[in-house]
């Protein structure tokens, strides 16, 4: 089967299946080429609570199918390939977090979206990295635990001095492997090229840019711009997806290093085969089922999260 058949034969499936495809931004570009909604975290939450089709096909990490599921749990939710966790997500536990709380009662826990269900259910508002700096200026708690990425947290810290925020020292190993020198590397390789990162990378990287934003914020940027160069300081597919949507612009890499493995881990011919599968037994193993007490204590917090970030 070729790639070209393969598309094809999704976009068959999904209209005989009643299949709507969720695809995070950082999937391939033949994935993203058959999805019917694309973007980062939040976005994709919110496109989750809309989803009038009875299934779902999340490309992307569990904790983001899980999402989908919390805001759609009448709908059926597969993941492609079950093995593309979130090593962020899975960097702290409940019996962690139940433990600072218990240390720190008096603190307001934003979670960041990337953390699994299990974790939410003890959080009191999740965040995404679009909406993290104006959800956290806008509630009235000013003792705050943020967790788990040290580096978004220091981003909002800056942003909202009025806080006090503790932080968990947590984060994204891929955006972590990014390092000032190769901001200044790539700035001096490119003088008239805009360095545009995301929050999940260090401060001594994110101090040197032009622009910091979440994934959809740093796409938007690029293609509202007059300037014509830019360097991408995030997952390299957008590098590739800014590079299809603007040819006549240039995107250079921050650093060939900001790749990860779990979005990667994700085919075409996975989402092909979960479509061709839906409405029998081969499927079950990839339908996130949760239940109903767990979706209710963390569904709160994602609520939340979606009444205050829209």
């Amino acid at each position: 089967m070729t790639v070209y058949e393969a598309k094809q034969k999704i976009l068959e499936l999904k209209k005989e299946k009643d299949i709507c495809i969720l695809a995070h931004s950082y999937e391939s570009r033949d994935i993203v080429e058959v999805a019917d909604y694309t973007g980062d975290s939040y976005k994709l939450s919110v496109d989750a609570s809309k989803v009038t089709n009875k299934n779902i096909v999340f490309a992307g990490v569990h904790f983001m199918a899980q999402t989908a599921k919390m805001l759609s749990p009448d709908k059926h939710v597969y993941m492609p390939n079950t093995a593309a966790g979130c090593e962020m997500a899975e960097q702290m536990d409940v019996e962690l977090l139940a433990g600072m709380k218990a240390k720190e009662p008096d603190r307001t826990v934003v979670a960041y979206i990337n953390t699994t269900a299990e974790l939410k259910t003890l959080c009191d508002i999740c965040v995404t990295s679009s909406s993290a700096v104006k959800i956290v200026s806008s509630i009235p708690d000013k003792k705050i635990l943020f967790i788990p990425d040290c580096n978004l947290g220091a981003f909002v810290q800056k942003a909202c001095p009025d806080k006090d925020i503790m932080l968990f020292n947590g984060g994204c190993p891929a955006h972590q492997r990014a390092t000032r020198q190769d901001a200044v590397d790539a700035k001096a390789a490119h003088p008239d090229a805009l360095l545009l990162v995301h929050p999940e990378c260090r401060p001594a990287v994110t101090e040197l840019a032009d622009y910091v934003g979440s994934t959809s914020g740093i796409m938007n940027f690029a293609k509202n711009s007059d300037n014509k160069e830019f360097i991408i300081g995030t997952e390299l597919s957008i590098a590739e997806h800014l590079q299809y949507e603007c040819p006549d612009k240039r995107f250079w890499l921050l650093t060939k290093n900001i790749i990860c493995p779990n979005m990667r881990m994700t085919t075409l011919m996975d989402v092909f085969n979960i479509c061709n599968e839906i409405g029998t037994d081969a499927a079950a193993d990839r339908e996130i089922l949760m239940s109903d007490e767990l979706i209710a204590k963390a569904k709160v917090c994602i609520d939340r999260m979606i009444e205050l970030g829209g």
